[in-house]
C-alpha cells in the first residue's frame, strides 16, 4: 500500500504541534503492555519490518502538499513549516531515535519494548504523530509471536512425554494456514512472519517473503504438496480412489504430501481406500501420506483417523513406549483448530497410547485473526519532556482510582537483573547494560536483526511452568 507517511496517523494528531508548551524541545514515549506478571508473557517481534518498509522512505514535497490539502478539507490544522523543515534539513527522513529490546525476547507485562524520542527540537510533536503507526507495527506481530509461543509451550509437554526427536518435531507441529482469513495481504505477511519465529511449517507465502525481505531468511518455512476439495471432487465420487492414486503418483518424489480425505465419506476413505485399496501404493511410494480430515468433530475425528491408520498400517513403539504410526502415514488436523482443541486431541491420543508425533496441526484465524491490541494490552504513551534548558521531566496522567497503578513515566532503561528483565529509570543505569538499544536514528537502521538471531533468542527463553 502506497501511503503518504505524513497521513499515516490519526486525524487529531495533525493539531498537536499547537498544543505543547512553547519551551518543549523533545517528547519521549514508551510502548509497553499494561499490567504486571510474575513470569514472561509477551514476546516482542516485528518492529524491524516497519522500520525498513515505512520509515526508510523519506517524505517528499508532494506528500506535504497532499497532506496540507487533506488536512484543510478534513477540518484539521497542518504544520507545513514543520514538515518542510523535516524535508529541507533531514532530507525527508523523520528525525527520531527509536530504541527497542532485541526481537524474539520474552518479557513480563509492564516492561517497555520500545522507547522513541524526536532528535530535532523544532518538531517535538513528531513523537506523538507516529504513535498510531508505530504502535500498530509492534502490537500485531508481537501478539502473533506470543500466540505461537504459547502454542509451542502447550505442545511441548506432550512431546516430552510421548515422542522421540523432540527438537526435530517441535518446529513443524503447527502450520500457518491463515492467509485467507486475514483482513489484508499485509496482515497475512506480518502475522505469517511472526508465526515463523517458533515454527518452520507454513503455507503463507506472504509470511515467508516478509521473513526473507526484512530479516534475510533465505527460506524460513517449508511446505508440502497438498490437495484441496476441488482437486479431489473434480474426479467425481466414483473416482475418488483415482484422485488419491494421482496424488501418490504425482508427489511420491517429495518427502511428504497431504490429501484432504473427507470429500464424501471420511471413514470409507481412510479404512477402505487408504487402508486397503491403495495401501501398497502408499508404502511403495517412499513418501509420507498425511491424511487430512477436514470436517466432523474436531477432537474425535482426528483421533479416530489415527486409530484407523494404526489398524491398517501398523505401529511401532518408540523409546518412551508410545505407539508411532508406520512412517508412510501421518495425520494433520486443521479445521478451525484452537489451542484447547490441540491439547484435547494430544491428551486423548496420549491416553490411547499414541505418541504426539503422529499428528500435526494447521491454524488460521485462531493464530492470525482472533486477536486484537487488547489481547496483550499494548499501549504507547508519552513519559518525559525535555525543555529548552535541556532538562528532562517526567510526564503522565494521575489515575482517578487510588488503587490503580500510575503509568510508568520518565526516560527508562531495561536491564537483566539476575534471571529477570526489569525496567529502571535511565538515570539509575550506571555501568549496567541497557538492553533497550538504538535500532533506528534519523532515517538510518542502526541494528539489523537476522531471522536466525530472532529464532535463537526465542528458542532460548526459559519456558515458564
Amino acid at each position: 500500500m502506497t501511503l503518504n507517511a505524513i497521513l499515516n496517523t490519526d486525524s487529531y494528531k495533525l493539531g498537536h504541534y499547537l498544543q505543547y508548551p512553547a519551551d518543549t524541545h523533545a517528547i519521549s514515549a514508551l510502548i509497553t503492555t499494561r499490567g504486571n506478571s510474575f513470569r514472561p508473557e509477551v514476546m516482542f517481534f516485528g518492529l524491524q519490518m516497519f522500520l525498513k518498509e515505512y520509515l526508510s522512505k523519506p517524505i517528499t514535497a508532494a506528500d506535504i502538499d497532499e497532506a496540507e490539502e487533506v488536512a484543510g478539507l478534513h477540518g484539521q490544522p497542518f504544520d507545513r513549516a514543520g514538515w518542510t523543515h523535516i524535508l529541507n534539513v533531514h532530507g525527508g527522513y523523520l528525525p527520531l531515535r527509536i530504541e527497542a529490546l532485541p526481537e524474539g525476547i520474552a518479557i513480563r507485562r509492564g516492561v517497555p519494548v520500545v522507547q522513541v524520542v524526536n532528535t530535532d527540537p523544532q518538531v517535538p510533536w513528531l513523537t506523538s504523530h507516529i504513535e498510531p503507526a508505530l504502535l500498530r507495527a509492534v502490537w500485531y506481530p508481537s501478539t502473533v509471536a506470543t500466540t505461537a509461543w504459547r502454542l509451542r509451550l502447550a505442545i511441548q509437554p506432550y512431546l516430552d512425554r510421548t515422542a522421540d526427536d523432540i527438537d526435530g518435531l517441535q518446529r513443524n507441529r503447527i502450520s500457518d494456514f491463515g492467509a485467507r482469513g486475514t483482513s489484508s495481504l499485509e496482515q497475512a505477511a506480518l502475522g505469517g512472519a511472526a508465526h515463523l519465529v517458533h515454527f518452520d511449517s507454513s503455507d503463507s507465502l506472504p509470511g515467508i517473503l516478509h521473513a526473507r525481505r526484512y530479516y534475510g531468511a533465505r527460506m524460513a518455512g517449508k511446505s508440502i504438496p497438498a490437495s484441496e476439495h476441488s482437486t479431489i471432487t473434480a474426479w467425481g465420487q466414483s473416482r475418488e480412489a483415482d484422485a488419491f492414486a494421482n496424488m501418490i503418483d504425482r508427489f511420491s518424489k517429495f518427502a511428504a504430501y497431504s490429501v484432504v480425505s473427507d470429500s464424501y465419506d471420511l471413514n470409507n476413505a481412510v479404512a477402505e481406500i487408504w487402508g486397503k485399496q491403495l495401501q501398497t501404493n502408499v508404502r511403495a511410494s517412499g513418501a509420507t501420506l498425511i491424511v487430512r480430515p477436514d470436517s466432523g468433530d474436531p477432537i474425535e475425528t482426528p483421533v479416530q483417523v489415527v486409530a484407523q491408520l494404526a489398524y491398517a498400517y501398523g505401529t511401532r513403539l518408540n523409546s518412551k513406549g508410545f505407539k508411532v504410526l508406520d512412517a508412510n502415514v501421518r495425520v494433520i488436523q486443521s479445521d478451525g483448530i484452537s489451542l484447547q482443541d490441540i491439547q484435547m486431541i494430544l491428551g486423548r491420543l496420549e491416553g490411547m497410547g499414541f505418541s504426539a508425533e503422529n499428528i500435526s496441526f494447521g491454524m488460521g484465524s485462531a493464530l492470525l485473526h482472533k486477536i486484537n491490541r487488547d489481547t496483550l494490552s499494548f499501549t504507547m504513551r508519552a513519559s518525559a519532556l525535555k525543555d529548552d534548558k535541556g532538562a528532562w521531566r517526567d510526564i503522565g496522567r494521575r489515575p482517578t482510582n487510588p488503587q490503580e497503578k500510575a503509568p510508568m513515566s520518565g526516560r527508562l532503561a531495561v536491564i537483566t537483573d539476575g534471571t529477570d528483565i526489569v525496567n529502571i529509570p535511565l538515570t539509575e543505569l550506571g555501568n549496567r547494560e541497557n538492553i533497550l538499544q538504538p535500532v533506528w536514528e534519523n532515517g538510518r537502521l542502526v541494528r539489523d536483526w537476522t531471522f536466525d538471531e530472532v529464532r535463537k533468542r526465542a528458542a532460548e527463553v526459559v519456558l515458564p511452568r
